[in-house]
């Protein structure tokens, strides 16, 4: 496949790399340096855009791929409240979009199994619980889309709470959730690639279900699958779309 990257940045690089191991080429590296200059038509002879830039530039980098015609992987976050529009704009047009929170595939077993769990715990009121997410302090959004994607999983299983609320640690007042309220917990510390923890506490115990990533490599060769997964595709697809857990 040729591929063109969008935003240059830690994870950029380490995609580039893990392209060509997988026999792939990066025909052109869009970044904050040169996206002013760029056009739909420099993306013409490409396969697929990679997208890991930064929320604020991501929703233009989309634009320009749905410009070109090129399928795109989005693994920025923090565009999310733009997500319906640019869905209707991807199924209007017949592009391709493929958007994750988190392209690692031990993440994605994750998701599935803390659905799975959140499930099991409805029925036992006495476990209250919350999510607890860290990473490193140069992330720009709290929380971050993976701890999103686990609160959304684990609201869809418990009867009893209908919202997430998030604390960013050390960053203004503590904010104290309402019992239908799931509070996830952001700390951002050092240079941490991603922890992320589900606790279900009651007065007599505690179960917790934590990943830790301890690179950034599990990202990076997710996102390459992932554009293998999407080229030659239409439609609009969420990470999950490419995993089949048959359960």
């Amino acid at each position: 496949m040729k591929i063109v990257l969008l935003g240059y940045g830690k994870m950029g690089q380490l995609i580039e790399k893990f392209a060509a191991k997988r026999g792939h080429e990066v025909v052109l590296i869009i970044d904050k340096d040169n996206r002013e200059s760029i056009t739909a038509d420099d993306l013409q002879g490409a396969d697929v855009g990679i997208d890991f830039s930064e929320p604020a530039a991501a929703i233009d980098n989309i634009n320009l791929c749905f410009q070109a015609d090129l399928p795109i992987v989005v693994g920025t976050t923090g565009w999310y409240d733009q997500l319906e529009e640019i869905k209707a704009n991807c199924l209007k047009d017949n592009h391709a979009l493929l958007y994750g929170s988190n392209f690692s595939i031990g993440v994605n077993i994750f998701f599935h199994i803390n659905r799975q769990l959140a499930k099991v715990m409805n029925p036992y009121k006495q476990y209250d619980v919350q999510v607890e997410e860290i990473h490193h302090v140069h992330k720009l959004d709290a929380p971050s889309g993976t701890a999103i994607t686990i609160a959304e999983g684990i609201i869809d299983g418990l009867e009893n709470k209908g919202r997430w609320v998030n604390n960013l640690v050390d960053d203004g007042p503590e904010i104290i959730p309402s019992a239908e309220e799931l509070l996830i917990e952001s700390h951002r510390i050092e240079e941490v690639p991603g922890t992320h923890t589900v606790l279900y506490s009651s007065e007599v115990d505690q179960i917790e279900f934590k990943h830790t990533a301890h690179s950034r490599a599990g990202f990076a060769l997710g996102a390459v699958v992932a554009s293998e997964w999407l080229a030659g595709k239409r439609g609009f697809y969420q990470i999950t779309d490419i995993f089949d857990f048959n359960a």
